[in-house]
């Protein structure tokens, strides 16, 4: 197994560069092989997870708009990478055993990028999806009819329905996102790739009201990895987006999910692998700390409501201070007293209903 992290910059190790939480922190984008055709590529916004192999490339979210040259980039040099290494296994696929296969060249070029998944809406994770997906081509087949000249230029852009829904339709305050950057393909619950995919099979799962009310976590089923989006973090605090449908609730209903999907090897170590949305690579045991970290909290601060605490009051109280030298935050976007807020207000609001 691959694992060291090179950087898409100079594709050099990365021994003593600044780190965070075991992320680099020097601007470039970083690549972890985790198993199998499955990449954890970070620095581009929010952690990438990468499907690499002869059926192409899969891409769960695609990071910051200014990242994406160097998020091609790394992409390309694991294609490059895996058609000289030979790292695909040669089973079932979209394209290495499908009733194509005669015209398929193994030999050639190394196939593109055919899916992009979006976890949620946030430009961290979605912001490269117009310049990455025109980097692409979607699969075509059957399904497509008539002269549709364009039908197979682009990476097929997959998310839950509330993704495109919001994106469709930004805040006041948010400039309007290009047509290209929207999902072309949505989904309201679950939804399976309709074929393996370099050997996985692939399932996207909604999780409702949690980070937001789109979010969805993608498990690899092959290779046993699940990539998170922004629903599990190894450096902050849970970011509950109130405004765009989340609650600490479906959070924790949503890491409770992981972890009933998650097979350890030995005592919650190893075995399924787990990309979070922001954060160091993991396994069931870190999702299982964060899962009981969140739910204690939760639970003290609904004990507060309960007894008609204030918000003010409960801030006072901190019912973070054993987690804080962890988690917590006094400046920047997400701070302890914002997490604090958003668990009161979700509690709070269940309490009323």
């Amino acid at each position: 197994m691959m694992a060291a992290l090179w950087a898409a910059g100079a594709f050099g190790q990365t021994q003593g560069l600044g780190q965070k939480d075991g992320v680099p922190q020097d601007g470039e984008v970083h690549v972890l092989h985790v198993r199998g055709p499955i990449y954890m590529i970070l620095g581009a916004g929010g952690n990438v997870t990468a499907s690499v192999g002869q059926d192409g490339v899969l891409l769960v979210d695609t990071g910051l708009a200014n990242m994406s040259d160097k998020l091609l980039a790394a992409v390309r040099q694991l294609q490059r990478e895996t058609a000289t290494n030979g790292l695909t296994e040669n089973r079932f696929g979209a394209e290495t055993r499908s009733s194509e296969r005669a015209l398929v060249d193994t030999e050639g070029p190394p196939k593109p990028i055919r899916y992009i998944i979006n976890t949620h809406l946030h430009p961290d994770h979605v912001g490269g999806n117009e310049k990455i997906s025109k980097a692409g081509r979607t699969l075509t087949g059957g399904n497509v009819t008539g002269d549709i000249a364009n039908a197979g230029e682009g990476a097929a852009i997959l998310a839950q329905q509330n993704v495109l829904n919001r994106m469709s339709k930004p805040a006041a305050n948010q400039p309007a996102i290009p047509f290209a950057a929207l999902p072309t393909d949505t989904y309201h619950r679950d939804m399976k790739l309709s074929h393996f995919f370099n050997g996985d099979g692939i399932h996207l799962i909604h999780e409702p009201a949690a980070h937001t009310d789109g979010d969805t976590i993608v498990h690899f089923r092959g290779s046993d990895v699940i990539a998170t989006g922004d629903i599990f973090l190894t450096n902050s605090y849970p970011i509950v987006d109130l405004a765009n449908g989340g609650n600490i609730n479906g959070i924790i209903g949503a890491l409770n999910d992981i972890l009933d999907r998650s097979i350890a090897e030995f005592r919650l170590e190893g075995g399924t692998m787990v990309v979070p949305g922001h954060g160091r690579l993991c396994d069931s045991a870190d999702v299982a700390y964060y899962r009981d970290m969140v739910t204690i909290i939760r639970d003290r601060i609904e004990d507060m409501v309960r007894r008609d605490m204030t918000l003010e009051q409960v801030k006072a109280a901190q019912p973070t201070k054993d987690y804080d030298g962890r988690y917590g935050a006094a400046s920047g976007f997400w701070t302890t007293d914002k997490f604090i807020e958003a668990v009161y207000r979700s509690v709070a609001g269940e309490k009323k209903r």
